[in-house]
């Protein structure tokens, strides 16, 4: 595999090869070490060093929201069912206090990046809504309620706008994650009817992804094959090649154990890690301490093999897999965002130069005119529509032909085209009142004027009718030519459009 690392023109390059697959330190053989800041050391000082370059690429380019434009970036998904213990595990990870709650206690994406940092001293921020906000570790929980509330609004409601917790803090590894809201079936007071749709949609849009890594979380107090998480991972994983399992509460339910994670009937490709997460108020030094001498002395998970348990191990192999992962698909992140910046440079390129003076203008003005006298002519006149082969709106000839034909019928069906109906009868009373000294056969002048004026009169309004939509449609025809040919200059486009608009009124009158 190749390292990447961040040239100072921002140019994404490659730098050495270097093996990830250095052996890990066993983690029962460091006896001497304290504190999950310390079990995690030979983790900073084999990876951190080398994977740190790499992920600060892939968070920038995070940042600069490249996955809207459809460039998928490799990403650790943390899924699970609800109250499996996914904030304990990522509590484990950072060292730092997450929101804890009954039902769901995750509302939107929560991005963490952790960054192991040499000062004694934590700095955690969180960003969201455009703002970054420093936050006291003390405060963390209630700052990530806080902005959650703002994002996705008070409640218990979910959104698919995300969070970043940023975590610079000593002895954590560095790592990227996405933690999920939990799966739920049945919503609770508060929450929509669709909850478990809601959520099954925010998870697809993360998991599916083939440059996804999935962090599954289960209770070991459950059968896997039940789980839905372990249901939708397998939906876009099928042979787990991408998912890495995490097994929690393995205090609650030690037997069998070993034999759910050898067997492994869910196709867990990238294996399993089992962990003891911190209970009520242990510090996270006590924690590890417990989670070590539970894994030696426990009569089932003693069985367990040590390089498959405890919490730096987990943050270990989330290392390896996730260095693998950039190193793999980096070479085809910087291919597409090449692409991109090709099609937006030749898009860019299509721009017309600047109008510095009147006559720049007026040239552009005369391209324009004549560009759209030549395609109205094609579509009003002589029937060719090579220019809108799809809108059929714009076929101008054959839009005229339907207008009047649909004329001619309302003519032909209207009320003085009713022959059926008191058939000259108002001729007949018209000559009556007209009859006088005449001669035989000779149909008196004001009588055929009077009986024409108000068959016309009757009919006068289909031609009014007719006409106002052929203008509609002529008008709409022309404003839409002038707008595709002249839409690279705006002010031009404004008066071409206005001075059309106007002729087209005074034709109409």
């Amino acid at each position: 595999m190749g390292s990447y690392d961040e040239a100072d023109s921002g140019n994404i390059v490659v730098i050495n090869d270097y093996e990830d697959s250095q052996p890990a330190t066993p983690p029962m053989e460091q006896p001497k070490v304290v504190g999950a800041a310390a079990a995690q050391a030979p983790i900073i000082s084999s990876y951190n060093d080398k994977i740190r370059p790499l992920l600060d690429v892939i968070d920038r380019l995070r940042l600069l929201m490249v996955m809207k434009e459809g460039i998928q970036l490799p990403t650790i998904v943390v899924v699970g069912d609800q109250s499996s213990g996914k904030s304990s595990v990522l509590e484990s990870l950072a060292g730092v206090n997450l929101p804890r709650s009954q039902g769901i206690c995750t509302r939107v994406p929560l991005i963490i990046r952790l960054q192991n940092h040499a000062s004694p001293r934590p700095e955690l921020y969180l960003e969201y809504n455009g703002k970054m906000v420093p936050v006291e570790e003390p405060q963390i929980a209630t700052a990530i309620n806080n902005a959650t509330d703002e994002v996705a609004g008070p409640g218990k409601s979910i959104s698919n706008i995300p969070l970043t917790l940023v975590v610079r803090k000593e002895g954590v590894p560095d790592l990227t994650m996405v933690d999920l809201p939990g799966i739920t079936r049945v919503p609770v007071h508060g929450q929509p009817d669709n909850i478990y749709e809601q959520i099954r949609d925010i998870i697809m849009q993360y998991i599916t992804p083939k440059e996804s890594i999935i962090l599954n979380v289960l209770s070991a107090t459950v059968d896997f094959s039940t789980c839905e998480s372990i249901r939708m991972s397998q939906q876009v994983d099928k042979n787990g090649e991408r998912t890495l399992a995490v097994i929690t509460k393995v205090d609650r339910a030690p037997e069998g154990l070993v034999d759910k994670v050898t067997a492994d009937d869910v196709n867990i490709g990238l294996g399993y890690v089992c962990v003891r997460n911190r209970i009520g108020d242990e510090s996270y030094e006590e924690a590890r301490k417990e989670e070590a001498r539970l894994f030696e002395t426990n009569a089932h998970l003693s069985c367990i093999d040590k390089s498959i348990v405890g919490v730096h191990v987990l943050a270990q192999k989330l290392v390896q897999i996730q260095s693998k992962a950039i190193a793999k698909c980096l070479p085809e992140i910087v291919k597409n965002i090449s692409a991109k910046l090709d099609a937006n440079v030749s898009e860019l390129e299509k721009m017309p130069k600047a109008l510095t003076s009147i006559a720049d203008a007026t040239q552009a003005m005369m391209r324009i005119i004549q560009a759209a006298k030549e395609s109205l002519k094609k579509l009003l006149w002589r029937g060719e529509f090579d220019e809108y082969p799809e809108d059929n709106t714009k076929h101008g000839t054959a839009r005229f032909v339907e207008m009047l034909n649909r004329f001619s019928d309302e003519l032909h069906n209207c009320e003085e085209s009713n022959l059926s109906k008191d058939f000259l009868t108002e001729e007949i009373k018209v000559l009556e009142d007209v009859k006088g000294i005449e001669l035989p056969n000779f149909l008196p002048y004001e009588a055929f004027l009077r009986i024409l004026r108000r068959k016309v009169e009757r009919i006068s309004y289909l031609p009014i009718k007719f006409t106002e939509k052929y203008w509609d449609y002529v008008d709409d025809v022309v404003m839409s030519v002038l707008t595709r040919h002249s839409e690279m200059y705006y002010h031009l486009k404004v008066a071409a459009k206005g001075a059309a608009h106007n002729l087209v009124q005074k034709l109409r009158e």
